[in-house]
């Protein structure tokens, strides 16, 4: 895994079991992380906090694919189940039993839809995984390097409303020394950032106004300097509406990884 500046070491599946080791988890990189490139700065922040910590962890590399999220949300059947069995049969291989996602998408399917084919895993959201490991003080920050900063939090809908994660990505806001300021709609009531559903992949349909602006707007309106997201498709979708409201120069975008590895002591 690379960056335009640096390199860090990523431990692949295939290398470290023909070694002889079962890594304790799979960090399930997804499509964004892979080939996205302002979210593969996301994957690198993650992998970058699992080296710091010493965690026992690999990646598939080239033999990741799509879980098929998106290709069942688009009601293409056949092909959802035609990667899930695939991916289910490399997990056998190489006795998969618990992986992170950094992508809620992922997250729901592998976690809620892949045990209807035969794929039972313990799989965790990166801000269960993080705010887990800052509550049993395995991982320290360092709050002078935030403290204080105003920021507003988005909730994904495949992380809050379809899995109740809500919490975990405030906890770690706040453990960071960030002073967090809801929007009108948060939590429950949070408005999706115009992406889900496969609507990322389509064009607009007739309205008065697109969701990501609507959405976007409720951002602004909180008047804080930094927006965190924790999902690929609202990174991408409340980017595009900060460029739509000129306020790119003003305001920072980014997913909560990279504002965990900003503070890592």
């Amino acid at each position: 895994m690379t960056s335009s500046d640096s390199k860090i070491s990523v431990p692949v599946m295939a290398e470290v079991f023909a070694s002889g080791k079962k890594p304790e988890y799979l960090f399930w990189v997804g499509c964004a992380g892979a080939f996205d490139n302002r979210y593969m700065k996301v994957a690198k922040a993650f992998a970058t906090i699992l080296n710091h910590l010493g965690i026992d962890y690999a990646v598939l590399g080239t033999e990741e694919t799509c879980t098929g999220d998106p290709a069942r949300r688009a009601g293409n059947e056949m092909l959802f189940q035609m990667q899930a069995m695939t991916n289910i049969e490399i997990f056998k291989m190489y006795e998969v039993k618990k992986i992170l996602t950094i992508c809620p998408h992922c997250y729901n399917i592998l976690k809620n839809e892949y045990p209807d084919l035969g794929g039972n895993y313990e799989v965790l959201h990166y801000t269960e995984f993080i705010a887990n490991l800052i509550k049993s003080k395995k991982l320290k920050t360092n709050k002078s390097k935030l403290k204080g900063q105003l920021v507003t939090y988005h909730d994904p809908c495949y992380l809050g409303r379809a899995n109740d994660i809500y919490e975990a990505p405030r906890y770690i806001i706040e453990a960071l020394g960030l002073k967090l300021i809801e929007m009108e709609k948060n939590k429950s009531f949070a408005l999706c950032c115009g992406a889900g559903g496969a609507q990322m992949f389509k064009d607009a349909e007739k309205g008065d106004k697109e969701i990501f602006i609507e959405r976007t707007e409720h951002a602004l309106a909180t008047k804080a300097g930094l927006i965190a997201t924790a999902c690929p498709f609202c990174l991408t979708m409340i980017t595009d509406g900060l460029k739509y409201k000129n306020k790119e120069e003003e305001i920072s975008n980014l997913d909560i990884v990279e504002i965990i590895a900003v503070a890592l002591i």
